[in-house]
């Protein structure tokens, strides 16, 4: 299957370079970005170099489309992928959430959406306790100040997070909140929310806490069939904290499941 990638950033690349590296019945067959110079440098190193395509072109050659650009540029990706009646591959779980209507797009055209949540455990838990009834679900980010440096409430608050002694609430309300305030730093939210009882009723706290050099998060679920509490503490990504390095990596594991005779896991 021709798989291509849209967005060329921490994610992208390591995408590009594991499929490169080899993905059985998996073949690069293009990247779309606005960052041409940086991208070409890396695409010509592959042992098998991809063209730089336009969006359309991507979605019209790929059978898969990863998509881990800007949030700004999600809609647009994934509305080119949906049209053209291809699976798309995302890590936006908050631009998802917004944008509800492409689900309804994609079964019209018989396009898929998969939201790759490896930065996040426990969702096939989640998903099985959702078939019966779940009456809370409650999840804590902690995150290192510099993973939310970029964060825009932090931004127009004025917050010197780097100058914070002890660990500081920043948010406290619904996924969807949280999602729609935090887009690069929460995906993880808006997966958990889409994944059991709906971002409005998924409960949502954000601490900058200095005493941490992980992003940590932790979940509670209490169902009618379990009652279950998750923690998993992801390592910020070089050059991006906000992302952990292992949300590439679920990209990865995501792609593999789709063209595996055996998948482990929902």
């Amino acid at each position: 299957m021709n798989v291509g990638i849209a967005g060329f950033g921490t994610i992208g690349r390591k995408v590009a370079l594991a499929i490169d590296k080899g993905i059985e019945n998996l073949v690069l067959c293009g990247v779309s970005t606005r960052s041409a110079a940086p991208a070409l440098a890396t695409l010509q190193g592959l042992s098998t170099p991809a063209p730089l395509m336009t969006i359309e072109e991507l979605a019209g050659a790929a059978d898969i489309v990863v998509e881990c650009a800007p949030t700004s540029a999600f809609r647009d990706i994934a509305s080119a992928v949906i049209r053209h009646g291809k699976t798309l591959v995302t890590v936006s779980g908050a631009a998802l959430m917004d944008n509800p209507t492409l689900v309804d797009d994609a079964r019209r055209s018989g396009a898929r959406i998969v939201l790759a949540t490896g930065a996040l455990l426990g969702l096939d838990a989640v998903r099985a306790a959702a078939e019966g009834e779940i009456f809370s679900v409650r999840m804590i980010t902690r995150k290192p100040p510099k993973s939310l440096l970029d964060a825009p409430p932090v931004i127009e608050r004025g917050i010197d997070l780097l100058a914070i002694r002890e660990p500081l609430q920043l948010f406290s309300g619904t996924a969807r909140e949280g999602a729609r305030l935090y887009p690069a730093n929460v995906n993880v939210a808006a997966a958990l929310g889409l994944a059991g009882i709906g971002p409005d009723r998924t409960l949502l706290e954000i601490w900058a806490d200095p005493t941490l050099d992980r992003n940590t998060h932790t979940i509670a679920v209490d169902a009618d069939s379990a009652r279950f509490e998750l923690k998993i503490e992801n390592i910020p990504s070089p050059g991006k904290p906000g992302t952990g390095r292992i949300t590439a990596l679920s990209v990865i594991a995501c792609l593999r499941s789709l063209v595996a005779p055996l998948r482990v896991g929902t």
